[in-house]
């Protein structure tokens, strides 16, 4: 995520720095001679809260921008709000932030469904709309879409090296899924059962979603383990993430367990849940933990 702010930066610079000296001091939303605002909403509350580590850290990097100087004399004021991960909230906040604020574009605002929530909006805002923290495939829409850009490797792909992996690993496995009942668990679904093509039917025999509402996963789980399965893929963001991997081991399931890059963290997901709970699971990442 660092990397990404630098990479923020580095363009903010190239922009300010493309102004003529004489040009008449007249600028966009969110740009002024002393400073330049950057709106963001991120989940400091909520069942997905532990995603607000990445503002956090975002909005250090922004700190130490400004305490060395700026970008050619402008400092960087980050307004990351929270938004609860609610997609009515993220509307309402993103709102203001447009609206009131006037920041000059929105930076790797978090989530999928609250994302899409405002997608629209800001693209008719012409906001830039930028490094969405968010795999979904819905944001490589350019044609209806131009000011909306995504970042991470899309959910269904991330899904399809799943199922290919138990392809080749387990090709005779009964796969359980436990999912999120929106856009985020939905997009992995799809590229999920699109790479097991014809045989999804047969080899997902069971399969349980839950709310980003709901206070835990323990039932779910445990209907899961009911099924038979052998290889379970955790497609849950980290709350949840965190009670399937204990609920699991602690009623004796043991089946090969797949999860999701954005809950692998150590941190917030393996660690909350007993390190000893999380041995052998299997997972990606596209960024050094």
């Amino acid at each position: 995520m660092l990397r990404l702010a630098v990479t923020v930066a580095s363009l903010l610079l190239g922009a300010v720095a493309a102004q003529p000296v004489a040009a008449e001091k007249r600028y966009g939303p969110g740009v002024s001679d002393s400073e330049i605002k950057i709106g963001q909403t991120m989940p400091y509350s909520g069942a997905a809260s532990a995603y607000g580590t990445i503002g956090k850290a975002e909005a250090a990097y922004f700190a130490m921008i400004n305490d060395a100087g700026g970008i050619n004399g402008r400092k960087i004021r980050f307004l990351t709000v929270d938004d609860g991960y609610s997609p009515p909230k993220t509307v309402e906040q993103v709102r203001k932030l447009v609206e009131q604020d006037q920041v000059l574009l929105l930076f790797q605002t978090m989530g999928t469904a609250t994302n899409n929530a405002i997608r629209k909006y800001v693209n008719e805002k012409k906001v830039p709309h930028l490094f969405l923290a968010s795999g979904a495939s819905l944001w490589a829409d350019p044609e209806h879409f131009p000011w909306t850009i995504g970042w991470q490797p899309d959910l269904q792909t991330e899904g399809a090296i799943v199922a290919r992996d138990i392809l080749d690993h387990k090709a005779d496995g009964e796969i359980a899924v436990l999912y999120q009942n929106d856009d985020y668990g939905k997009d992995y679904m799809k590229g999920f059962r699109a790479a097991l093509g014809a045989r999804a039917p047969k080899m997902i025999v069971a399969a349980a979603s839950y709310e980003s509402t709901d206070p835990t996963v323990d039932s779910q789980i445990v209907i899961l383990q009911a099924s038979g399965a052998d290889t379970f893929f955790n497609v849950s963001s980290p709350k949840f993430a965190a009670q399937a991997i204990r609920r699991a081991y602690d009623i004796g399931w043991k089946p090969t367990h797949f999860l999701t890059s954005g809950s692998s963290s150590v941190a917030a997901v393996l660690q909350p849940a007993g390190l000893e709970k999380s041995n052998g699971i299997v997972s990606a990442a596209y960024i050094k933990d």
